[in-house]
């Protein structure tokens, strides 16, 4: 299924030790740390990987973006300070301590309106789908970048685009093409947002922060609801980003960084084998990761837009252990990091990569039943096949999942206004010329996977068809749970559509692990190893070393 990508050998090496030399010490110490096995493979002992990988997560991405009401306050353990680090001019730094520091947001008017503008290729719900797309343009010459300033959107790179000249000639070349779907964005700045804080009875008014503590531990509460106090190991930075509000940074080793992933990905009470799967999977999915938020001078978010990351509050001694016992192991495939992607319940079937996202394959991320006892022959019975797919639906027993997840099986229904509602908001959001359409008339699915995800699905509306493709359906709509669906009409009499009763199984996008899959394989005695090998066939454990890529860009045709 993966078409296989060609690389230029010595590119590839220097790429390789690029990042190993960022990312490693110049002398690695290589302790015996034990073996492992995977389908009966025989044991292979190997070397503990270097210990000091730092990280750079985005823990709060857009301080700032509520104006003067957005407030974030730092503070140290009871008896330790913080120290601030100001750069200043001539490459100086200005330092300052304190026990807790209160960063707020000033407007400043600006002396005359500034105009800001970027051109917007596409918007998208992942950035798995982005990063094809700008694969898409690069093949065409055009220089582009991934943001994400609410949804993932591929944007002309700024710093080749940049003046409304260069910008508006682009937009002509590509209408002149046929592609209508780029857009200029321009906005007009009246005022900007400015970090400012006191200390010692002083104001300052900063862009760019480093804040660290004696013992390495910071508190870090944001003044929102759905924020709370949070405590992180390492040190912080504040810096601008690209929509012109802050990113609060948290530089953490590795290891330290997955206490923070693994209680929350996957929950304190799972087996210890699921955990110690999910410690892998998290490892090697920040590391292949590196590159997402290149835009904003960061690594990875601590959402599940990446993979949610919330400092040392949920630490256990089970998930600490887990960790500890998997130190240093990555899962590959043909000595690359894999694509460790996993999600909460798979509905009873995996998905391929290419079914759920535009991108190219991924040979260990397979379409299958997700049990043991053989309960679907996807090959005799295929769920592309929508009656098939209802008959998959009724079936409640025997799946990995079946006792462990509550959305292992899901109804909702939505009124004709809701996913009017919901489909008018995407279409505004990415500039489609039927946004203006008034109500929903028909909706069909177009084309299925050979696991069931719908693939294309076709709205008909009062100004025409709507096509929605992969997870872009997921955008479009918030009633299903997953692309495992199928829907009804709900008719009045006579025949008068009322809404839409939507039948499905699963969260999330069901790509790779299921975490509740991995619940009840690791109840029935499976080792990590074998929870990762039923989820990724074909893939290796191996401890962190030199030679493993953390990833491959595909090479141009």
């Amino acid at each position: 299924m993966f078409r296989r990508w060609h690389y230029n050998q010595r590119r590839n090496f220097w790429c390789v030790a690029r990042m190993v030399i960022r990312l490693l010490r110049p002398a690695s110490c290589f302790v015996l740390v034990g073996s492992f096995a995977i389908g009966g493979v025989v044991p292979v002992t190997h070397a503990q990987a270097p210990q000091d990988v730092e990280l750079q997560i985005g823990i709060i991405q857009r301080f700032g973006d509520k104006g003067a009401k957005d407030k974030l306050t730092l503070q140290a353990l009871p008896g330790d300070q913080l120290t601030i680090k100001i750069p200043a001019n001539e490459g100086k730094v200005q330092t300052l301590t304190t026990n807790t520091l209160t960063l707020e947001i000033a407007l400043q008017p600006l002396p005359k309106p500034r105009v800001e503008e970027k051109v917007i290729f596409s918007t998208h719900r992942s950035f798995e789908t982005a990063e094809e797309q700008a694969l898409e343009w690069r093949k065409r010459g055009i220089e582009v970048e991934i943001a994400q300033p609410d949804r993932w959107q591929v944007w002309a790179k700024r710093s080749v685009y940049k003046t409304p000249t260069v910008r508006r000639m682009l937009l002509q070349n590509l209408q002149a093409q046929g592609i209508q779907t780029a857009q200029i964005e321009t906005q007009t700045l009246q005022e900007v947002p400015r970090a400012t804080f006191v200390v010692g009875g002083l104001k300052y008014t900063r862009d760019r922060l480093e804040i660290s503590s004696g013992k390495g531990i910071i508190q870090v509460d944001r003044d929102k609801d759905d924020a709370p106090n949070r405590t992180f190991a390492g040190s912080l930075k504040l810096q601008p980003n690209a929509y012109g509000t802050y990113s609060l940074v948290n530089l953490v080793n590795l290891e330290t960084y997955l206490r923070g992933v693994v209680p929350y990905e996957i929950g304190t009470g799972a087996p210890k084998a699921a955990m110690e799967a999910q410690a892998i999977l998290a490892r090697t999915y920040v590391l292949r990761n590196l590159r997402r938020f290149g835009i904003d001078n960061y690594q990875l978010c601590a959402t599940t837009q990446c993979q949610v990351y919330f400092g040392l509050n949920g630490v256990t001694t089970a998930t600490d252990q887990a960790i500890a016992t998997t130190r240093g192991l990555v899962l590959t495939y043909k000595n690359e990091l894999v694509d460790a992607l996993y999600s909460s319940t798979s509905g009873g079937v995996t998905a391929p990569f290419h079914e759920v996202w535009r991108g190219t394959e991924r040979p260990y991320l397979v379409g299958k039943v997700d049990s043991v006892n053989g309960l679907w022959n996807l090959m005799e019975r295929p769920l592309a096949d929508e009656n098939n797919l209802r008959e998959f639906l009724k079936l409640t027993k025997g799946f990995n999942e079946s006792e462990e997840s509550g959305y292992f099986r899901w109804k909702v229904e939505a009124s004709l206004e809701k996913v009017t509602q919901d489909l008018q908001k995407y279409l505004k959001s990415i500039r489609h010329p039927l946004a203006g359409f008034k109500t929903i008339k028909d909706m069909q699915v177009v084309e299925r996977s050979r696991v069931g995800r719908v693939m294309k699905m076709a709205v008909q509306t009062d100004l025409g068809f709507v096509v929605l493709e992969k997870d872009d359906v997921l955008l479009a709509f918030e009633s299903p749970n997953s692309m495992l669906f199928y829907f009804d009409p709900i008719l009045e009499k006579p025949r008068k559509l009322k809404g839409y009763t939507f039948v499905g199984g699963g969260l999330g996008h069901a790509v790779g692990l299921s975490q509740f899959g991995s619940y009840h394989l690791g109840k029935q005695g499976y080792g990590y190893d074998r929870i990762l090998s039923f989820y990724f066939p074909g893939t290796q454990i191996q401890p962190l070393n030199a030679s493993i890529a953390f990833y491959r860009e595909p090479t141009k045709p």
